[in-house]
């Protein structure tokens, strides 16, 4: 009777260790599903934006080579671009606070369409820090893509525009906007961790 016993105890621990089984493989099987986790993409950490530059990266994917290329350059200059308006709109908010101006509005909606006129013109300047391609087994390609701009560009791109405008020259301060705009470009850099 006793080796019956163990008989079935031992089939019952073989079917229980074969059910934990079968579920950990569906797990294994939902989890491939949602396809594997990507720590870092191919030149993403080339467009991390510091105190010194500017900086975007983008990813995109084509069935031509060269269009996935194109693509992600294009996403990499839209980023650049709204990083670059986001950046200047806090500078030109403080430059504002800080100083008495006139007509502070009118000044501030001055700036801000030339800040994004600037920033548009900037893009001219960008430098490809990093450039990389795959191919996928369905025959895709991917294009991965960094680039920067120096903020002196930017800086240089800002006090040219104001030179040629007479009303912006009247309140504008070329060392406290530059000031402000360096102080900025430091809390860029820390929340990004540089």
């Amino acid at each position: 009777m006793k080796p019956n016993y163990l008989i079935v105890l031992a089939l019952s621990l073989l079917m229980i260790s074969g059910f934990s089984s079968c579920k950990s493989k569906q797990k294994v099987s939902a989890k491939s599903e949602i396809g594997d986790i990507i720590e870092e993409l191919p030149c993403e950490n080339k467009g991390k934006s510091d105190k010194n530059y500017f900086r975007a990266s983008a990813m995109s994917t084509s069935a031509d080579l060269s269009l996935a290329k194109e693509k992600a350059l294009l996403q990499a200059k839209q980023r650049l671009v709204t990083l670059i308006n986001s950046n200047t709109k806090s500078v030109t908010d403080r430059y504002v606070n800080e100083r008495e101006i006139g007509d502070a509005s009118e000044f501030e909606q001055k700036f801000e369409n030339m800040t994004r006129e600037v920033a548009d013109e900037t893009i001219n300047n960008i430098v490809v820090t990093c450039e990389k391609a795959s191919v996928m087994d369905n025959g895709k390609y991917h294009g991965f893509i960094a680039i920067e701009v120096h903020r002196d560009d930017v800086l240089n791109g800002i006090d040219e525009r104001i030179s040629n405008d007479d009303r912006l020259q009247l309140d504008y301060d070329k060392k406290k906007f530059q000031e402000i705009f360096e102080e900025e470009m430091e809390q860029m850099a820390e929340e990004r961790g540089y």
